[in-house]
């Protein structure tokens, strides 16, 4: 017995659309791939540790400066922002190379990037906490790229039961 198979072109046809931009970029350098530039980061590894009167936050900010740093404190809320901008490519001087155009000096020759990996955007955390916090009594400290924060619980009224007279 003979069966009679049928052959349907438009099955492949999706299957020759999609196949060529499927592994597209999979095996180009980093470098050469389009649009290799965050604009901004989600965030940061921070640790979080409580005791009986305070929080303590510990978070990687490597490359920034205190100034780039913001801690802003609402209520339970903590959040934390850090911006920065890595140094342009500054123009050098090639002073034997001939400039093609005479109006520009040697000076004006800018350095052409070959690689640019590091970022330069804005991090930026946020956290609810549990309790309250003190932010008159609050500290922060950033040393060798690494931001400690520590942060006071407010004092909670306690529960004060009223006699009926």
């Amino acid at each position: 017995m003979t069966y009679l198979a049928t052959y349907d072109p438009t099955t492949y046809a999706q299957l020759a659309r999609v196949l060529p931009h499927l592994f597209k970029g999979v095996f180009e350098e980093p470098s050469k791939a389009v649009n290799t530039r965050r604009p901004v980061a989600a965030g940061f590894a921070v640790d979080v540790h409580e005791d009986d009167t305070a929080y303590t936050l510990v978070g990687n900010l490597p490359g920034f400066s205190k100034d780039d740093i913001k801690v802003e404190i609402d209520g339970n809320q903590v959040n934390i922002r850090a911006e920065n901008a890595t140094d342009s490519v500054k123009p050098q001087a090639d002073t034997t190379a001939p400039t093609s155009d005479p109006s520009k000096s040697s000076q004006e020759v800018l350095a052409r990037v070959l690689r640019n990996e590091r970022y330069s955007g804005a991090f930026a955390r946020g956290f609810s906490l549990p309790i309250e916090i003190d932010d008159s009594q609050s500290k922060a400290k950033y040393e060798n790229g690494v931001l400690t924060l520590t942060l006071p619980k407010k004092p909670q009224a306690s529960a004060k039961r009223l006699a009926i007279v």
